[in-house]
């Protein structure tokens, strides 16, 4: 047990994640100081505005366990974003947000999207669906969720004092809140907010990079390149993927909470068609196979997305769209993985002819 930590420490490190030694760590604890240092620097409305940016990191970090570790496509993680996003809604709603309800209420939401990842995974996997299959299955159960919800606009569709309020969607919910002796802390979209969300997601990056290079994330990835020969050497891939499934699909959940309380808002169409792509696009560009390009290229597309949004709306999506399908053809393992194999193969070249 006393070697536990030190064991958790060197798992950071491994065969199933790209980074390692003095450099690596050295360039991750500058950018965090630079993350950190950003706000002093920075108007409250554009600290608030990055935390937008840092709420979706938490879904491609799932996506990219489920898909670039363990190989099975899905395009469910907006529906486990609504669903997470529209249960924190209803209990916060009726619940208030004092003596710290707002944070229980964001454990719940988040527990009840990893259980309806669960129910349908325990059919996904358990039923042998996968493949293509399993992505037309769960792309299916986010746009029938997105109907549904978009039907809920009458007054008797209400959860005590929560109207669920059909295609307009639902607001009104608060912020979290933390309680505090001299008077309780609103996480408004701000400099709280910020360090609050950044510190969420250092624990959520660091603890998957333990996950993925433990004996978890090994068998994951030998499931993901051959199912049959991971299965003959006695493993149930089912379980696996199954509990990838749910990690990786609570992270979506989480992602739908702290977007649903950075803006007091959510809609249905955060789980329409072009919201369930916009993830699997994300992870692409980036690299899904490992969680440094997954988080970068997420930041990245983003911050592209929202300009192309501003300025040019028209041409956003197809922008995309014509970005994955360049991705997919040029560099189907990701752009910075892709480069980053390019200069190292260039760098052994010229280490070669300089020793010849």
């Amino acid at each position: 047990m006393r070697n536990s930590p030190i064991t958790a420490l060197r798992l950071l490190e491994g065969p199933q994640t790209l980074g390692k030694g003095p450099g690596f760590w050295g360039g991750f604890a500058v950018i965090l100081a630079l993350a950190c240092l950003y706000p002093l620097f920075a108007d409250g409305y554009d600290v608030g505005n990055n935390v937008y940016f840092f709420n979706w990191t938490f879904m491609a970090l799932g996506l990219s366990l489920i898909w670039g570790y363990g190989g099975a496509l899905s395009f469910g993680q907006t529906a486990f974003f609504g669903v997470a996003g529209y249960a924190y809604g209803v209990l916060t709603i009726n619940l208030g947000d004092a003596y710290g309800l707002t944070f229980m209420s964001l454990i719940a939401a988040v527990g009840l999207s990893a259980l309806f990842a669960g129910i349908l995974g325990y059919f996904l996997f358990f039923g042998r669906i996968s493949g293509v299959f399993l992505g037309i299955v769960t792309l299916s159960v986010t746009l029938v969720l997105e109907r549904f919800m978009s039907q809920t606009a009458g007054p008797e569709w209400a959860i005590g004092s929560a109207r669920l309020n059909g295609f307009n969607g639902m607001g009104s919910m608060p912020s979290l809140t933390i309680p505090w002796p001299g008077g309780d802390i609103v996480l408004f979209p701000d400099v709280a907010l910020y360090y609050v969300t950044l510190a969420l997601l250092v624990v959520v990056y660091l603890a998957l990079r333990i996950l993925v290079n433990s004996r978890f994330g090994n068998v994951l990835v030998a499931i993901r390149e051959n199912p049959q020969r991971a299965e003959m050497l006695g493993y149930d891939i089912r379980r696996y993927q199954l509990g990838a499934f749910v990690i990786g699909s609570g992270l979506a959940g989480l992602s739908g909470v702290l977007y649903t309380a950075w803006g007091n808002y959510i809609t249905p169409s955060s789980m329409g068609m072009s919201a369930a792509a916009l993830p699997v696009v994300w992870v692409a560009v980036g690299g899904r196979s490992d969680l440094t390009t997954t988080l970068l290229g997420t930041l990245l597309v983003l911050g592209g997305f929202q300009y192309l949004t501003i300025y040019g709306s028209q041409y956003a999506l197809v922008v995309m769209g014509f970005l994955l399908v360049v991705t997919i053809l040029v560099a189907p393992s990701g752009i910075f993985i892709t480069a980053g194999a390019l200069f190292s193969k260039g760098l052994r070249r010229r280490l070669k002819r300089e020793s010849a």
